[in-house]
């Protein structure tokens, strides 16, 4: 009696495993994703990824010069980005479970101001360092989740609908051509659609030369910002200092 009850509760045990198994099990679509944009021993040997290019408010601009951005992220949850127009620069840096924003206006460096950055900001920047870095894999090791969403058409396209569940509040849906392993979209909770075109490769990896994301205003209408990349670096070393909180003194 002792054995037959142990053997129920060892089926058991295995049933529940293999039921857990099932669903953890990684979308075939992020292995075909990965593959389209370089081999696992290059998007693995990422630590860090600097971007640089400008920013193209379309419609609404009114710089008569350039928007410069650089972007840098590093391993595990850092980012800093700058980004620099004919009124100032604004620089802001995430370096784990801290992040602060500064911003200067332009020709005056005794006019800064610097801001710690909040929970719910921290958050969307721990989930979009993540987002760079990961290239679809691993998103349960940091305590989210990926649902498979099926099958749907995007541009005339077959596409494979994936959810990558940060928290309930960060959510990036993402629709992969399911014969290219293509990203052709991206949206997220706050109403965004983001697409890239164009490509570049660096260090054996595919990245995109345009990211054009498309918004909706509080009055209905549409509003669209790109960023041109025209240079990635992958895997330099950041300058020192670049995500430690400035002096609250200007020199």
């Amino acid at each position: 009696m002792k054995n037959t009850v142990l053997r129920s509760l060892l089926l058991c045990f295995v049933s529940l495993a293999a039921a857990a198994g099932l669903s953890a099990a990684e979308p075939a679509i992020i292995a075909k994703a990965r593959a389209y944009l370089g081999s696992e021993s290059a998007l693995n040997s990422v630590n860090s990824l600097h971007f640089y290019g400008t920013l193209d408010l379309g419609a609404d601009a009114q710089n008569t010069q350039p928007i410069r951005v650089e972007i840098l992220f590093e391993r595990p949850f850092r980012q800093r980005s700058v980004i620099t127009s004919e009124r100032g620069i604004e620089i802001t840096v995430l370096d784990g479970y801290d992040a602060w924003q500064r911003v200067n206006p332009a020709g005056d460096n005794t006019r800064w101001n610097l801001a710690v950055l909040q929970a719910p900001q921290i958050k969307n920047l721990r989930a979009n360092a993540w987002e760079n870095l990961s290239f679809f894999r691993g998103l349960e090791s940091v305590g989210g989740r990926i649902d498979d969403l099926g099958s749907v058409t995007v541009d005339g396209q077959s596409c494979r609908k994936l959810a990558f569940v940060h928290s309930p509040e960060i959510i990036f849906y993402r629709y992969f051509n399911e014969q290219t392993g293509r990203l052709v979209l991206t949206e997220t909770l706050r109403g965004e659609s983001i697409r890239e075109s164009g490509t570049m490769e660096v260090a054996g990896i595919k990245f995109p030369k345009v990211l054009t994301t498309v918004s909706t205003r509080p009055d209905g209408s549409t509003q669209t910002v790109a960023i041109n990349f025209d240079k990635v670096e992958v895997n330099q070393p950041a300058p020192a200092g670049s995500f430690e909180v400035p002096l609250l003194i200007s020199n």
